[in-house]
């Protein structure tokens, strides 16, 4: 934890304690009554021993002071420990001094409850040893338990600390499994408490009734009772037929007093339900392991295809990127191909200057020898 929220912590503390008016004997001090130790942290390196009992010595005697140093510099480490001679300065001083700041930092003060002296110290004087053997602090008679009644009454309530997430969520998964282990278990004692019962028997679906089946069926029976007499029912018409009346009030009576009969039969089905979950509850143990075995083998098989899937596709990218490749090589090769074409034309271009030039060249001297031969011949003559 950082040090400036052990800070914040503990001034906290001493408000709440102050504005509900504890008393010495309830209040977080008290854990503390036996140590005469004090801590003291963050103060610069620059202070000495010395300035440190300058500045704590105002709430009481100090008995003995321990500055942490390193062994190989000597230099301060920004710590110590202090002893005072009556343990009330210390509550005095954590109060006060915690929080403040020296020299534009600020230092923490709290209490020491099992301070442990320092080994590296051989030259020690019998006082000091003696000091950090058996302590400063005076020692009090014990309460009577009355008054640890009372100190129960006006205790300060403390937060506790708050789990992680991740803890949180093992205690869920860590529940979860132990519930699962016990419904095995009851599931298992009860198989092994009921008594071997018939084989299991094959489970059929039952289509439901239509309720108005039987006045649509007794509708069309006198509907073509009447097309074969030759006569059409009107919209209001009734049939001459005395029994297809009495079949029609049936057929009311029964759409009226369906429902008590779907009644009935719901409550058979839910009595033969009954029956079969008690079968199945007998050989429940086999159907669960076989239902689990096969929901793993099934999701076993699912992993197994998604597999192949995944190499599939992983292969199939593989393949693209070769083809992309190859690709990419025939399009250098052929640049490369230009390229030298477009050279070849050049060497030829350059080849074809020079023979011009030549040709230029052979022309000219053959002109000027021309000429230079008439001149000599001009001359001559």
């Amino acid at each position: 934890m950082n040090p400036l929220t052990k800070v914040k912590l503990i001034n906290e503390l001493n408000e709440r304690e102050a504005s509900l008016g504890v008393k010495e004997t309830v209040s977080w001090h008290s854990e503390y009554k036996d140590s005469a130790w004090i801590f003291i942290g963050g103060f610069p390196y620059e202070l000495t021993e010395g300035d440190i009992v300058c500045v704590f010595s105002q709430y009481g005697e100090i008995a003995n002071i321990n500055l942490v140093r390193d062994k190989k510099t000597g230099k301060s480490k920004g710590f110590c420990f202090i002893c005072y001679e009556d343990q009330r300065s210390t509550i005095l001083a954590v109060d006060n001094l915690n929080g403040i700041k020296i020299k534009g930092r600020t230092i923490r003060v709290d209490h020491v409850l099992n301070y442990r002296p320092p080994k590296d110290n051989e030259d020690m004087d019998d006082i000091t040893k003696r000091l950090r053997e058996e302590g400063c602090a005076p020692k009090l008679p014990d309460h009577s338990s009355s008054e640890s009644e009372e100190e129960e009454q006006y205790a300060v309530p403390v937060k506790k600390p708050k789990k992680d997430k991740k803890e949180k969520k093992k205690n869920k998964k860590e529940k979860k499994e132990k519930k699962a282990l016990k419904e095995e278990k009851e599931q298992r004692e009860r198989m092994a408490q009921t008594p071997p019962g018939p084989a299991l028997t094959v489970r059929m679906k039952q289509e439901k009734e239509d309720l108005g089946y039987d006045k649509y069926s007794q509708r069309g029976a006198a509907e073509e009772r009447l097309r074969s007499r030759g006569e059409r029912p009107g919209p209001g018409a009734e049939p001459r037929n005395p029994r297809d009346t009495h079949r029609q009030e049936d057929g009311g009576f029964r759409n009226r007093h369906g429902d008590q009969q779907n009644r009935e039969r719901d409550r058979s089905r839910e009595d033969e339900k009954r029956r079969h979950e008690m079968g199945e509850r007998r050989d429940g143990g086999l159907q669960l392991e076989s239902k689990r075995t096969g929901r793993e083998e099934g999701e076993r098989t699912r992993e197994r295809e998604r597999e192949r899937d995944n190499d599939r596709n992983r292969e199939s990218e593989k393949d693209r990127d070769s083809d992309r490749n190859r690709d990419r090589e025939r399009e250098k090769d052929r640049d490369s191909d230009r390229n030298r074409d477009r050279e070849q034309e050049k060497d030829r271009d350059s080849d074809r200057n020079r023979d011009s030039d030549r040709n230029r060249e052979r022309d000219q001297s053959s002109k000027h020898r021309e000429e230079h031969s008439r001149e000599r011949d001009y001359r001559r003559k």
